[in-house]
């Protein structure tokens, strides 16, 4: 498996697939053909559907500029090809110079058909499976996985882990102090400061609980959704859940800056192997592998945190997947605003009740994680093309008829 730092990545909303990723390409792309004097993208599948709504169309732009760029969102299907992939053509005095093909697979990284999966990042990680890196433990006597994460990472890791966490303390910060209306023409208001600000019962810590860990989800939600500066988590779509129960973890339980990243450490382990194992990309696998895999890694990181054993986080992580089976990704209007704010709360709530249900019960399962990714991988490529980021069903598909 590749370095941790992979599912890590600091930069802009709204998607990572949609946005970071061709940005990534776009930048390659440019880089290798200096000299054209004009670019041609195409963009198929959930980047045709939803390019648009996610602001695909303007980040390519932006990065090839000063250079015209023609955009087309092509309805052609590509057969074995990841849905988000995109065509980049470079031209001089008319004669086609280059063409590129490049798919988006989810977390802002970039895959190139023919091209060494070697250069697209260094495996760092022997270990491909939970059951492999638990056997690895067992053996050299490492009780958690961020020992194992510092072991093949170096201690340097954690330098860049502790860069990670202030970013995704200031999208919460950031996030709560804002107020207004999202952009996007769906007129989705800022709800993270109403949340964090809303009198409840003096006896009712669990609406305590849940009224401060759903406003730290929307604040870093609305902050993407805004175009704002996140932490891929594993995906920008997904960028408040892990934030939302470490910080709420830090203010209860009193944690150092420090100990936090322990547990984001715990949480890029689980990223990596659904990352490697299943998917992380919405338009391939639902929001299963957004989503879901967001509460597996907060599940785990808090399990870590708690200083439960092995099993008990690989069971927190099991269960927190496990009930998010059959997500779709149904985007209204191809925005990363409703359903995906709401989910972000919903998932981190699913996180802290995942990593409680593992401390009573992880002697009783019978489901390992490596399943339960083998199974949210089947169900997700099984899902109609509609529910995997096209805006084509569901929720996407009611709402744009309930305003014709």
């Amino acid at each position: 498996m590749r370095s941790i730092r992979e599912i890590y990545k600091i930069g802009k909303g709204p998607s990572s697939s949609h946005t970071m990723g061709p940005e990534r390409a776009a930048k390659l792309f440019k880089e290798e053909n200096p000299e054209a004097d004009a670019f041609q993208v195409i963009l198929y599948g959930s980047l045709s559907k939803t390019g648009v709504g996610h602001g695909t169309d303007r980040v390519i732009r932006q990065v090839l500029s000063p250079v015209s760029t023609n955009i087309v969102f092509s309805d052609q299907f590509l057969q074995d090809m990841h849905p988000n992939t995109m065509d980049f053509i470079a031209f001089k005095d008319g004669q086609e110079l280059a063409r590129l093909r490049v798919e988006s697979v989810g977390g802002g990284d970039i895959r190139i058909p023919g091209r060494p999966a070697a250069a697209m990042g260094e495996e760092i990680y022997v270990e491909h499976s939970f059951a492999e890196i638990a056997d690895f433990c067992k053996w050299r006597y490492i009780s958690t996985l961020s020992e194992y994460v510092e072991l093949n990472e170096g201690p340097e890791i954690w330098d860049f882990l502790m860069e990670v966490w202030q970013v995704m303390k200031q999208s919460i910060a950031d996030g709560l102090a804002a107020e207004g209306t999202l952009p996007g023409g769906l007129n989705v208001q800022r709800k993270a400061k109403y949340l964090l600000e809303r009198d409840i019962p003096v006896r009712a810590p669990a609406l305590q609980e849940f009224r401060q860990i759903a406003a730290y989800a929307y604040a870093v939600a609305e902050q993407n959704a805004d175009n704002g500066t996140v932490v891929t988590a594993p995906t920008c779509g997904a960028c408040g859940v892990l934030p939302a129960v470490l910080k709420y973890i830090q203010d209860t339980r009193g944690l150092t800056d420090q100990e936090i990243c322990r547990g984001l450490a715990t949480a890029g382990i689980i990223g990596n192997l659904t990352k490697q194992n299943a998917s992380i990309s919405g338009a391939e696998a639902g929001c299963q592998a957004e989503i879901g895999t967001a509460c597996s890694m907060a599940a785990a990181a808090l399990a870590e945190l708690y200083k439960q054993d092995l099993d008990q986080v690989e069971y927190a992580a099991e269960v927190a997947m496990e009930h998010h089976l059959g997500l779709t990704c149904d985007p209204i209007c191809g925005l990363v605003q409703i359903p995906c704010i709401e989910r972000n709360a919903v998932a981190a709530m699913r996180a802290m009740n995942a990593c409680n249900m593992s401390y009573f019960l992880t002697g009783s399962r019978n489901i390992s994680y490596d399943m339960v990714c083998r199974a949210m991988h089947e169900t997700g490529t099984s899902l109609n093309h509609r529910f995997r980021e096209t805006s084509e069903g569901g929720l996407a598909k009611l709402y744009a008829r309930r305003r014709q």
